[in-house]
């Protein structure tokens, strides 16, 4: 989404919700990268009093879960939140404590969180157990050790024969003990393995867009990091490039969510068709994706993108659900060398402002970013 489209919708939402936006959106419509630069304190006022407009607005209680969920609302952070609050305000329904918190409580990106934080704890729980049981080995250990010496120094006035049955008793109690504390650890060992392991898997499907299988853009923001790195280390060009479908509102106008979700499936499909180990596609969010590629320079990834654009281009979609066509499917792209910028944050920034002049230019087309001075 570029930000003359999240602009737009946000303006229109905050004139649905009862207060105007402040200057945070118009200095996000100028779409420059100075101009974010200069006004980034002064952005960050705005986005607070936005917040607090939204809950005064609304009579909400002041609270973590009211702050948090303002926050996702206004950001666009959570767009499946968005898209219900604007359906309750335009139907003239309230929007209360109890609908807010009830609608994050059912947000698979919620659920994922919630899911992460009980393993979490889960696991703690049983470490400590694992922790327990092997200070008690270690306790025990040094116990029998204590007394062995003491029994050690007992016999020492004692015939062979009450020496030797002496001794067989203390051993069996030792391998006794030491069978049971075994089986402990094993047992305790096993759990936190299978905790660990469902950890993992949690964290896995925490970074995976629920509606495309892709990367999410929590995903995307490591996988970037990473990647940035390794070219680095390995002196290899590295480009980002953010892909935006065209008239994508349209699509839900006209065909609905339901249809407007198969179509960025379609687009996630047609994108992920490029993937390998050196290139990465994820939705970033709405109907925005991000891609990095690394051992390609800017001409390369431009013709690699324009490729797919093309390819998508040239479909006729249908929905065949009421058999109505689509229309053509586009996407805009913009494209920044990330080595051409003096920070990977200044490359994000500049292969947006390049999607914004593809849009502005008129879309289904791929710009690559020019780097100031060049």
């Amino acid at each position: 989404m570029t930000p003359a489209d999240r602009v737009s919708r946000a303006k229109g939402l905050f004139s649905r919700l009862g207060f105007a936006p402040g200057r945070r959106d118009e200095a996000r419509a100028r779409g420059g990268t100075q101009a974010r630069d200069g006004e980034d304190h002064q952005i960050r006022r705005e986005l607070l009093a936005d917040i607090s407009n939204f809950i005064l607005t609304h009579d909400l209680e002041v609270n973590a879960s009211t702050l948090r969920i303002a926050f996702d609302l206004i950001t666009g952070t959570d767009e499946q939140l968005s898209v219900r609050v604007e359906e309750r305000v335009a139907a003239g329904e309230p929007i209360t404590v109890e609908w807010l918190e009830d609608i994050a409580l059912h947000s698979p990106r919620d659920e994922g969180e919630q899911g992460l934080q009980e393993l979490v704890a889960e696991l703690g729980t049983t470490m400590g157990a694992f922790a327990r049981t092997a200070s008690d080995a270690r306790t025990a250990t040094t116990q029998y050790s204590t007394a062995l010496e003491q029994h050690a120094e007992d016999l020492s006035d004692c015939n062979e024969t009450e020496v030797g049955e002496e001794i067989t008793r203390v051993v069996r109690e030792v391998l006794t003990h030491s069978r049971v504390l075994e089986s402990e650890l094993n047992r305790s060992e096993q759990e936190v393995n299978k905790l660990e392991k469902r950890l993992a898997d949690a964290r896995r499907e925490a970074e995976i867009d629920f509606l495309t299988s892709l990367p999410n853009r929590r995903a995307f923001e490591r996988i970037y990091e990473r990647e940035v790195g390794l070219a680095a280390q390995n002196g290899e060009p590295i480009c980002v490039a953010f892909c935006d479908i065209d008239h994508f509102k349209n699509v839900n106008d006209a065909h609905g969510h339901e249809a407007g979700d198969r179509v960025l499936r379609h687009v996630g499909e047609t994108l992920a068709s490029i993937c390998n180990d050196t290139c990465h596609v994820a939705r970033h969010g709405g109907e925005e994706f991000g891609v990095v590629l690394r051992g390609r320079n800017a001409n390369e990834t431009r013709a690699l993108i324009d490729e797919v654009r093309a390819d998508l281009a040239s479909r006729h979609m249908v929905n065949r659900t009421t058999e109505v066509p689509f229309g053509q499917i586009t996407f805009s792209a913009g494209i920044a060398e990330v080595h051409a910028y003096t920070g990977v944050r200044e490359a994000l920034r500049a292969a947006d402002d390049a999607l914004y002049q593809a849009k502005r230019t008129g879309r289904n087309r791929v710009v690559v970013a020019s780097p100031a001075g060049s």
